[in-house]
């Protein structure tokens, strides 16, 4: 998996944002100034939980200077976790291939993700933006969450109103999402997602036959959770399940991040 440290030089994460330590309003804070992260999660006016802030992954690979993280160079300073990489990697006996995902998988690894999307500097999809090393910032409304990530300036939009899936939807990057509550967890269900899409680095796939359903849970200011059940029997030959983990990025914002804008790595992919 070498093609990894090329894929993430496609862009330059902004780690920092240009409000640098310009405080957020509303987030709890120690005495000495600090984000309490471990602060009750905030609420919105009908008492749920409010998903609002600029969120990163929350469980990166760790970094052994022995052999880089996993992937890179621990120098990189790029968090992506392990579900980036592999999708189903904690899964035991990993994931429930249909023969022809399983062949289509080998033959991924085999290319050394040339054809991966995201190296092309496509769209992230909805498993990929929780785990790849980009900010997204949440919007939470009464009646949507609007989801903005860095990343080719992209957005998703979840709805909050009540509406029901689209019978026969547009097919899309991230699909069509309607959410609700179920006490304090957000279940959302989406459909309507493209063919070809890719899950992790590993080229791992996703079909147009895909239902995702993601419950978001917020246990406390720092953290959010998001467990995320595919169901593609297209693809696999039953539904599974990952948990991807979000941390806060207090007292920053987004910065434009263009993979097409100076990029020149694509050029030095084998056989491009």
């Amino acid at each position: 998996m070498k093609w990894v440290a090329i894929l993430l030089a496609t862009a330059t994460l902004p780690l920092v944002a240009q409000w640098l330590n310009y405080p957020s309003p509303g987030v709890p804070r120690t005495a000495d100034g600090k984000p309490d992260l471990t602060a009750a999660a905030p609420r919105t006016s009908n008492g749920k939980p409010d998903f609002s802030g600029v969120w990163i992954t929350g469980n990166p690979v760790p970094c052994d200077p022995a052999k880089g993280l996993d992937l890179l160079d621990c120098d990189a300073e790029l968090p992506i976790a392990k579900e980036a990489i592999d999708i189903g990697r904690s899964l035991p006996g990993g994931l429930p291939y249909q023969p022809w995902a399983a062949a289509l998988v080998k033959q991924r690894i085999e290319n050394e993700g040339k054809d991966d999307p995201h190296v092309r500097c496509l769209p992230l999809t909805v498993p990929r933006s929780y785990g790849l090393p980009h900010l997204q910032k949440f919007v939470q409304t009464p009646g949507l969450l609007l989801i903005l990530t860095e990343w080719n300036a992209g957005y998703r939009q979840i709805f909050l109103d009540g509406r029901p899936l689209p019978i026969d939807p547009q097919p899309s990057w991230n699909g069509h999402s309607s959410g609700k509550w179920e006490g304090d967890t957000l279940v959302v269900k989406t459909n309507g997602l493209r063919d070809g899409i890719w899950l992790d680095l590993k080229g791992d796939p996703l079909t147009e036959s895909a239902k995702l359903t993601e419950r978001f849970r917020r246990p406390n200011y720092g953290k959010l959770e998001i467990e995320l059940t595919v169901d593609d029997p297209k693809a696999y030959t039953k539904p599974w399940a990952v948990t991807f983990k979000q941390a806060i990025m207090p007292d920053t914002e987004l910065l434009d991040e263009i993979c097409l804008e100076n990029e020149k790595s694509y050029q030095h992919l084998p056989g491009k």
